[in-house]
């Protein structure tokens, strides 16, 4: 799939929105990027293509956050980690249905979409959360 729109974080929260997780392939050197940027940071290329890529990886790390920014005061404790997805790309997010304790390092985690709540303050921008593998809904 060769989606030629912007290369820009918009454009991917744009396509977050359509439930499709995609990064940028130089189109000189073939390196993907995630998060999108304007420059290949191997070759210095600005020309690139959207490719989909896995919703699927393992856990990295993770921490638990107890005092929250005021937007975020109402899901305190939360969790954020850092999967590894099957691309070799690194995807950050916040981590749902499980618990802080049950985590573990290596889990399988999928990236599941979430619709945007028109009167959010911020980020105005669809999202997107982890979970484990084997929780559906």
């Amino acid at each position: 799939m060769n989606i030629q729109e912007p290369f820009s974080i918009e454009q991917f929260y744009k396509l977050i929105s359509q439930d499709k997780l995609m990064a940028g392939k130089c189109l000189k050197c073939g390196k993907l990027h995630l998060p999108p940027r304007p420059l290949c940071d191997n070759c210095y290329n600005t020309q690139f293509e959207w490719i989909p890529i896995s919703n699927k990886g393992k856990l990295l790390t993770y921490t638990v956050i107890h005092i929250a920014p005021p937007q975020f005061h109402h899901l305190a404790p939360y969790t954020i980690g850092i999967i590894e997805l099957d691309d070799n790309l690194k995807l950050p997010g916040v981590i749902q249905n499980i618990s802080h304790e049950q985590l573990k390092i290596g889990m399988h985690l999928t990236v599941h979409f979430d619709s945007c709540n028109e009167s959010q303050t911020w980020p105005p921008w669809p999202k997107y959360h982890l979970k484990p593998v084997d929780i559906i809904n």
